[in-house]
């Protein structure tokens, strides 16, 4: 049963991955199964993966591999980055997204609406909205932000784990308060606005608690949070409060449950020999904190360590039987597994 469960995903980093590996002069043929990297076509159909949302992330030190363990007091990882450099980064990986439609003869689609996702769906295409993971390549005036919508941009994460223009990202510390720094900034709040009015989905991961305050207080949609999980079960800063999973609940909004260990583990080790039963162990919370309507998944892969049975998309089925194993209804697992993502998006669109 669990096996054919499709999988919408709430946050990928293959964009990323793929033009970090063609600077490195490692490139890969995204329709080829690989031994590389976390996503390809040939591995999305093997594990039911029908597409998510695509990160475009740009690093303060694209020498750095996040699918590695690496050291979050290393600052090199941490540094701001300039909106022009920002922005250069960003359309490569764009222009990367539009080249795998094109070369993909119709088995890639670029996803501009929760309709065209349930179509590619149906179509048997893998399915990619884009999303913008730390918003240092938009301007202040927002001109970049429309740019952007008008080729697919659908979701924004205002930050990423540092300080922008926009608001302060909380470092990847454990054991740690996610109550670090001050809020948005005057064009934060005017971002989360701009993007209520277009219809680009706001993204709280990687923020600040008095970030996130700022947003649910300024924001006319539900919150979401694209690739977080417990702090009660893993105290890492990246991880919501059970404060913050109510104010996300009573929004009427979703938190994709991240395959990182780091903030999967109740130790907050980097250690990918981490069972199953502990993602269960975080799907378990959302689903009795917010209902089975506010889970959903936000792997994390290409950009994260994740445990070695979920090492790539081909894992997504062993994860479905671990959840219906612990007692989750299939219902409950299509909700989780694709349901909750197009229904947040159609929730955002204008």
């Amino acid at each position: 049963m669990t096996s054919h469960i499709p999988a919408f995903d709430g946050h990928n980093d293959t964009l990323l991955k793929l033009e970090i590996d063609a600077i490195r002069g490692k490139t890969r043929d995204f329709f080829e199964r690989s031994d590389r990297g976390h996503i390809d076509l040939p591995r999305a159909k093997e594990g039911g993966f029908a597409g998510g949302l695509f990160a475009m992330f740009v690093p303060s030190n694209p020498e750095q591999d996040f699918s590695k363990p690496f050291s979050p007091s290393d600052k090199r990882n941490f540094l701001p980055v300039d909106q022009k450099l920002a922005l250069s980064f960003t359309k490569r990986m764009l222009e990367r997204a539009e080249r795998l439609e094109a070369d993909s003869d119709g088995a890639v689609a670029i996803c501009r609406s929760p309709d065209a996702i349930e179509s590619a769906m149906e179509k048997d295409q893998l399915s990619i909205s884009l999303h913008i993971e730390g918003a240092e390549a938009i301007d202040t005036n927002f001109y970049e932000l429309e740019a952007f919508y008008q080729r697919g941009l659908r979701s924004l994460g205002l930050v990423w784990s540092r300080e922008n223009a926009f608001g302060y990202g909380v470092p990847m510390a454990h054991p740690h308060s996610p109550d670090i720094g001050p809020g948005l900034t005057g064009a934060g709040r005017d971002l989360v606005r701009a993007c209520n009015q277009m219809g680009i989905l706001v993204d709280v991961s990687h923020l600040n608690e008095k970030g996130f305050w700022d947003v649910a207080r300024i924001t006319d949609k539900p919150i979401i949070a694209s690739h977080s999980n417990v702090h009660a079960i893993c105290a890492n800063s990246r991880n919501l409060t059970d404060k913050q999973l109510d104010a996300i609940k009573e929004s009427g909004g979703l938190v994709g449950i991240n395959f990182f260990v780091g903030f999967l583990r109740p130790d907050g080790n980097f250690n990918q020999d981490t069972p199953l039963d502990v993602v269960a162990d975080h799907a378990a919370y959302l689903v009795d904190r917010l209902g089975e309507d506010g889970v959903a998944l936000g792997s994390d892969f290409d950009g994260c360590a994740p445990p070695r049975d979920l090492s790539d998309v081909t894992g997504l089925p062993r994860l479905a039987e671990v959840l219906d194993a612990r007692g989750f209804s299939k219902q409950t697992l299509e909700k989780v597994f694709f349901r909750n993502w197009i229904n947040a998006l159609k929730t955002t669109a204008k």
